[in-house]
């Protein structure tokens, strides 16, 4: 996948918020410590370092929502993860984001921690990130 082709599926995933740019996605895969699973349809994109692993960012293009794709990223990044020797995982969540709680939930994470006002929104309301973690395997 390509910066433009991960900009791309971000851009229609995320239209709360202001999608990341090619730039960006660009700059991310130029870190070392910076992985990416999944495809155009689907992906995550996330670090590793000493033993720890966050997710960065998970987006699935609308049209191949609710099919499991997102299931399918999640797993693949923890396999990765830990092959990179992480024990420990987190993750922000839009607390508007309801799909994606649940989705993290049912991968056996757990709410730690709150960012007030992280999400700014269109309509200039902010929203709150909910920090999860879990252990890894």
């Amino acid at each position: 996948m390509t910066p433009q082709d991960l900009a791309s599926t971000h851009a229609a995933a995320f239209t709360q918020s202001r999608p990341w740019t090619e730039d960006e996605f660009s700059d991310l895969l130029t870190n070392r410590f910076t992985h990416v699973v999944g495809n155009e349809q689907s992906f995550a994109l996330f670090q590793v370092i000493a033993g720890e692993a966050e997710l960065l960012t998970l987006a699935t293009h609308p049209a191949y929502q609710r099919q499991g794709l997102g299931r399918r990223c999640m797993e693949n990044w923890h396999n990765k993860a830990i092959e990179l020797g992480a024990t420990r995982a987190f993750l922000d969540v839009a607390e508007d984001n309801h799909p994606a709680f649940e989705l993290y939930q049912s991968c056996n994470y757990r709410p730690c921690g709150r960012r007030k006002g992280y999400y700014l929104r269109k309509n200039d309301k902010n929203a709150d990130a909910i920090v999860m973690e879990r252990s890894l395997p």
